[in-house]
């Protein structure tokens, strides 16, 4: 059974290695870590009970950005990224405060075509490109793609 809810601080660990095993470039523990807290809307999705994916999203003023995102490399293919996504974007949406979010931004690498169609797929548009913003195992750097979904108008 496939569950989607708050990711809390019991469940850092288990999301703490995910991002060690999803990401080619994973953020140390001490910034993972730090991406808690009130400002932000972190979630996980469950099956069966066991952590299989993750969202980091910071609200600031009127605009929340995506800043992580993660699904176990045997649970994708399986809508669960797009799933935590549309999660995300339904509870942004229905923040009923003065400063509630208007934009959801995210930055993805270039070469990451799979997550580019899944953005597309909910909504997202290419804003610009942020020239060799992110860093490769090879030494290099790769451009970001900035996407924004609009949450309100």
């Amino acid at each position: 059974m496939k569950t989607i809810s708050i990711l809390n601080e019991h469940d850092l660990a288990d999301a703490y290695q995910l991002e060690l095993l999803c990401h080619l470039m994973p953020w140390s523990k001490q910034v993972f870590y730090s991406n808690q807290g009130e400002r932000y809307l972190n979630l996980k999705i469950s099956v069966n009970q066991q952590i299989v994916g993750f969202c980091i999203c910071q609200q600031v003023a009127d605009e929340a950005n995506l800043f992580n995102i993660a699904i176990h490399p045997q649970f994708r293919q399986q809508g669960l990224a797009k799933a935590l996504l549309n999660e995300l974007i339904d509870r942004l949406i229905t923040i009923n405060s003065p400063n509630a979010p208007a934009t959801l931004w995210l930055e993805v690498r270039e070469s990451n075509q799979a997550a580019i169609k899944l953005y597309h797929s909910l909504g997202f548009n290419e804003i610009t490109i942020r020239k060799n913003y992110y860093p490769t195992v090879e030494g290099n750097t790769e451009n970001a793609i900035i996407m924004a979904y609009t949450l309100r108008l």
